[in-house]
């Protein structure tokens, strides 16, 4: 597995210099799925879907593979961000955080207990390790999020309300701030995500249909943010998705924001 190695020296924010105290560990799993390790130790996993996912490499099919994890995002209650959260989170003892919508479903149908399905909603900002750790801030996608689920008692799929769908800006110990979109199309109020949070690290999608594409992708990141960095995700999967990260490279032209492409299974660190 290739490791691709980026040294961040982080300047001011906000006025205050921010001393960067360790190093972001950044986990690609294919389509959304990221495994965060922070500077503190801490291990978060967003929109885990591994099992089925083809794009997952395969020392990563098994839930057991990605190591402890504290905390589970999930950005909205379809398949594809969704699968494998309940067991990861029961696996773990971890909560899984996600649209107040989704959270009241889960707990109501029995998929998790409720202690492990806590709400959470746009604007909202938790600090599950406490005053000193990570911040997690909630923000706008435009999406769906309906979650289909297998009746026990009839075998049968229902679909059922998965709340709003969210993105999440999470600050790291150090500072180090990352913006995790979601399926998203593109807002004008990622102008103001980008204002309030100024992200470090966008993780955006650019595989069309579903989502932005690269052209959508590349006028999000040039014109809402100034971000040093950027990973194209939520490309390739299935045919369906056909964005490229060369379409977005090229969209994007003389960006600031450096692109890194990674591939599924790889780490990046910042």
């Amino acid at each position: 597995m290739q490791k691709l190695l980026f040294t961040l020296l982080l300047a001011t924010v906000t006025g205050a210099a921010v001393a960067q105290s360790g190093k972001t560990e950044v986990l690609w799993l294919g389509q959304a799925a990221f495994r965060i390790t922070t500077p503190g130790g801490k291990v978060i996993m967003i929109d885990p879907w591994m099992r089925t996912n083809p794009k997952t490499p395969a020392q990563f099919k098994e839930l057991h593979s990605v190591g402890k994890i504290d905390l589970i995002l999930v950005t909205h209650a379809h398949f594809d961000h969704f699968a494998d959260a309940p067991d990861l989170a029961k696996m773990h003892d971890a909560p899984m955080y996600g649209p107040a919508g989704l959270g009241t479903t889960v707990g109501t149908l029995g998929i998790l207990p409720a202690k492990l399905a806590p709400r959470f909603g746009k604007g909202g900002t938790i600090m599950p390790f406490g005053p000193q750790g990570v911040k997690i801030t909630a923000t706008r996608a435009e999406h769906s999020s309906e979650l289909v689920w297998k009746n026990p008692a009839t075998s049968k799929n229902e679909a059922h309300p998965g709340g709003e769908p969210v993105g999440y800006v999470i600050e790291l110990e150090n500072g180090f701030r990352i913006y995790h979109s979601g399926d998203t199309g593109i807002f004008g109020d990622m102008a103001l995500i980008g204002e309030l949070y100024k992200p470090d690290l966008l993780l955006l999608p650019i595989g069309g249909h579903f989502t932005m594409g690269p052209e959508d992708a590349a006028l999000a990141t040039n014109r809402y943010f100034k971000a040093r960095f950027v990973v194209p995700m939520h490309y390739g999967t299935f045919p369906i998705l056909a964005g490229k990260p060369e379409e977005y490279i090229k969209a994007l032209g003389n960006s600031r924001t450096r692109v890194i492409v990674m591939q599924p299974g790889e780490k990046v660190e910042f």
